[in-house]
């Protein structure tokens, strides 16, 4: 997939044009991207970065980053991806502006979006400014009881498999591998220290089953109470892997919640109860 940064890096050609911030790319995202595709004309995706409540101040905690989005994007077959900039000046753009930059300059003849689709100054772009603009409003596929506020109560809550079901694939947690404590590795389980964006979604703390690099992981998040942490952690331990990930981004899938974090009387029994995690992690089932 092409990544372009302003509308003029893109070629003028009929396209079809999917248009949102995009983020966790679910399965609602995903029946608008199917639109793209299948209308025949080149698939293209305007995204919004930053998301545009951060933009305008508000806290969101992102499902995806931008790297995992546009992979995403690509995956469901875009061939073209405009990141656009919501700046103070792109918020300012009249509907019919943000038309004649974004869509008529690039080629577009058809748009696909949700039906609250709003653009423009003020948000005062409707779908029907679209279609007075000369522009044919493709068919999407409604997606009931799925949505990017849905996903993050789930995540938040643990609920790994609704989660999953919205998004039609695992939750992720996707950082750089940073030092840590090294503690895993005295314990004979070595972990690594995955630095997440302070923006970006994690769940509450505990256990988890789940895989990175096609390896199964058992992955803790928290502040590693049994030696008295303050800091959160996210640490993955990857089954049957052996290999040097400091410096390198980690995708890690979370399949299931194991259990709370905890302290324990000993630190042997903190090895037995990890390892017991192993187990449920080798015995634990991918959703979505």
């Amino acid at each position: 997939m092409r990544i372009a940064h302003a509308p003029t890096q893109l070629e003028r050609r009929p396209r079809a044009v999917a248009i949102g911030t995009f983020d966790g790319v679910h399965r609602g995202h995903v029946s608008v991207l199917r639109a793209t595709v299948d209308s025949g004309l080149d698939p293209t995706v305007i995204t919004l970065d930053p998301h545009p409540r951060i933009a305008l101040g508000n806290r969101v905690e992102l499902i995806t980053t931008l790297e995992r989005r546009l992979e995403l994007l690509a995956a469901a077959g875009i061939a073209e991806t405009l990141v656009a900039a919501f700046t103070p000046e792109f918020m300012r753009l009249s509907p019919d502006e943000f038309v004649a930059t974004y869509l008529t300059s690039i080629g577009a003849e058809a748009v696909a979006v949700g039906n609250d689709f709003r653009f423009g100054h003020r948000r005062s772009g409707t779908v029907e400014t679209l279609t007075a603009a000369g522009l044919t409003l493709l068919d999407v596929v409604e997606v009931d009881d799925v949505s990017s506020t849905a996903v993050r109560d789930a995540v938040r809550e643990g609920a790994l498999d609704e989660a999953a079901r919205m998004l039609g694939r695992p939750f992720e947690l996707d950082g750089i591998v940073v030092a840590g404590d090294q503690r895993g590795g005295t314990l004979g389980y070595p972990t690594a220290n995955i630095a997440l964006g302070p923006d970006l979604l994690c769940p509450r703390h505990g256990i988890y089953a789940g895989a990175a690099l096609d390896h199964r992981a058992a992955v803790s998040i928290g502040t590693n109470p049994h030696y008295g942490g303050t800091e959160r952690r996210i640490e993955p331990y990857l089954l049957d892997f052996d290999g040097d990930l400091y410096g390198k981004r980690l995708v890690v899938e979370l399949w299931e919640r194991l259990r709370d974090e905890q302290a324990f009387e000993s630190e042997a029994a903190l090895v037995a109860q990890i390892a017991r995690d192993v187990d449920a992690t080798r015995a634990a089932v991918r959703p979505g």
